[in-house]
């Protein structure tokens, strides 16, 4: 099983905005020194505490500084730009990265970026399938480029205005053949996305806001959409995010997770809920769909989507949750608020050192029993 790396992120309203970019690139380059697969920036426009505005240009701030770690867009809001724009920014992130890049991709959820934008009453998930296809036949395709879906607002072309001879017209593909990974975040229990995500051999990151007896359901549905496509579903393909802290020992641990106001975790928390709530979205967190929305507190989804502890408890609770939902290929653990530097990095540090060792031990000698 890889580690991966996934932050919004979400700041306290009152810190400087320079200095929290700096520490969620600080984040991203000790994930890379740990040895950490990927690392997701989330991006939006109009939130103080998700204040990541675009993260291909975060990412792109640390090709330089990192090694080995893929930088991924988590995501990428395809609602907010002209696909022509994103094929292209995409494709030379993916040069400039010489492949470590994932696309990550969602229509974009934030009712205010939509409202800043204009496109508040517009279908964004619809807009979301337009660009998508127009940016698959954009990467391949070569010149005259006649691109012209039925129903679909986005027409390219270049061939009015193109000189090929002088290399005018064209559109630049990938560093990746044929294209980089695809990969959509899934929140919703049950979500019929996932289908069509196995049907075009785009990969699941199920939220870390989900319980987890709903996790189960986005590897059935995204294993329908490969049957569909007849091509045989890959567990390395799946991703799962949750909420971590570890610590030296199990106090410290609850102290920092639990300990609120004070707790980046507590803070987080915070304000997923309260954003869930607003936006009519609480079933996210219910364990079943006629749960009354006044059972749903803050603690009871403290309870129920963060792992706290120390190296020990957090093993036997992610070797739980892997017998609770099935084989997976990738835990992704959710970055917080750099409250106290110490305790975070320390918490990174034994998630990749210590916590994954173990797991992956214990799940070989599965295996080979």
């Amino acid at each position: 099983m890889k580690l991966g790396y996934f932050t919004m992120p979400v700041h306290p309203l009152h810190r400087n905005w320079a200095q929290t970019l700096k520490e969620d690139r600080e984040a991203v380059i000790l994930a890379d020194r740990l040895g950490f697969y990927d690392a997701f920036m989330g991006e939006h426009l109009t939130d103080r505490a998700e204040n990541i505005t675009n993260s291909m240009m975060f990412n792109a701030s640390l090709i330089a500084e990192t090694k080995t770690i893929k930088l991924a867009t988590g995501t990428t809001n395809l609602s907010h730009i002209h696909p022509v724009i994103v094929a292209q920014q995409a494709a030379m992130f993916d040069h400039m990265s010489e492949g470590r890049f994932i696309f990550g991709v969602s229509p974009g959820a934030l009712t205010s970026d939509a409202e800043a934008i204009g496109i508040l009453e517009q279908d964004r998930n619809k807009i979301f399938a337009e660009a998508i296809d127009v940016i698959l036949a954009i990467w391949e395709r070569d010149p005259p480029y006649d691109i012209d879906f039925p129903n679909n607002r986005f027409k390219v072309s270049t061939s009015r205005t193109q000189a090929l001879e002088i290399g005018v017209g064209y559109l630049g593909k990938p560093y990746q053949t044929p294209r980089p990974e695809i990969v959509g975040t899934v929140v919703a229990p049950f979500s019929p996305g996932v289908v069509l995500m196995g049907k075009r051999d785009f990969h699941p990151l199920s939220a870390n806001f989900l319980l987890t007896q709903h996790l189960r359901s986005h590897w059935e549905n995204y294993c329908k959409g490969k049957a569909e496509a007849g091509v045989e579903p890959n567990v390395a393909d799946w991703r799962v995010a949750r909420t971590i802290c570890v610590a030296d020992d199990d106090k410290t641990a609850e102290r920092y997770a639990r300990s609120g106001a004070s707790s980046p975790y507590q803070f987080y928390w915070s304000q997923m809920y309260t954003k869930m709530k607003r936006g009519k979205r609480l079933y996210v967190f219910k364990s079943r769909k006629d749960q009354p929305d006044d059972e749903v507190t803050l603690d009871y989804v403290l309870d129920n989507c963060l792992i706290h502890g120390s190296v020990n408890k957090v093993v036997d609770d992610l070797l739980a949750l892997r017998e609770e939902i099935g084989d997976f290929g990738e835990i992704v653990y959710a970055g917080m608020d750099w409250a106290d530097p110490k305790l975070a990095k320390r918490s990174m540090q034994l998630m990749a050192e210590q916590v994954m060792p173990r797991v992956n031990a214990a799940i070989g000698k599965s295996a080979a029993a």
